[in-house]
């Protein structure tokens, strides 16, 4: 119940108790930490959770000045002044500027290639170079490259797409630009599909992690929409 009480809050926005739907306030965010090992009395998020959250960053250990500063304010009578940097109406302007963010077709087509060339069988308009198999006498031409079908169980879905286009368009934004390259969705890759990726067997006895499998795709798939995807690669 909790979780489908969570799913509902950050799909739908809006909860319902005893039959009664209540709407959830804008600006309305979900945040939530995960420990990166199992533990005792923790249970894994299902993969339709995860794939609600936008992001997935990995936050490492704070550096030896940062946790000096972290025991001594923690472990004092300090207490932290906080001013307000914005308003909810602020944050409402700046999404709606986001939104408005142009975005040329080849761009949301080269988002597209990061998240359909982590599905099995999922195939792309155009041949991928050098990936031609014989068949029945003809040629057929297979996109989807060698290192996700030996690693991947489960790529990314279309929500991926959507949040690649929409964090590319606010770091256009927060980087004075007024329309999305092919470098702002190179830049939000990892965040947006390491979660979304769901790696196999093979890949957990190699070490292959989720983060590997989006940095190949990155050095894979070509920045020039004209040009062809080479077949396969290590990773």
């Amino acid at each position: 119940k909790t979780q489908a009480a969570l799913l509902e809050a950050m799909q739908e926005r809006q909860v319902t108790v005893g039959g009664a739907k209540h709407k959830l306030p804008d600006p309305f965010f979900v945040l939530a930490t995960q420990n990166p090992i199992e533990q005792e009395g923790t249970y894994p998020l299902p993969e339709a959770q995860q794939d609600r959250f936008m992001f997935n960053i990995q936050v490492d250990y704070p550096e030896e000045d940062e946790e000096f500063k972290i025991v001594e304010m923690t472990t004092s009578t300090h207490t932290p002044k906080i001013d307000r940097m914005l308003s909810a109406t602020d944050i409402l302007e700046m999404q709606d500027i986001v939104r408005k963010v142009p975005v040329a077709p080849y761009v949301i087509r080269y988002a597209m290639k990061f998240t359909r060339l982590t599905r099995k069988g999922s195939r792309l308009r155009g041949p991928a170079r050098g990936q031609a198999v014989a068949a029945a006498g003809k040629s057929q031409t297979a996109d989807v490259p060698d290192f996700v079908r030996d690693y991947v169980t489960w790529g990314a879905g279309p929500r991926a797409t959507q949040f690649l286009i929409l964090a590319a368009k606010a770091r256009a934004v927060l980087h004075g630009r007024y329309y999305v390259s092919c470098e702002d969705v190179r830049a939000v890759a990892p965040p947006v599909l390491r979660h979304r990726i769901i790696t196999n067997f093979n890949a957990e006895a190699e070490g292959i992690k989720p983060d590997d499998i989006v940095r190949k795709l990155i050095n894979l798939i070509p920045r020039d929409p004209n040009e062809k995807i080479e077949a396969s690669a290590a990773v």
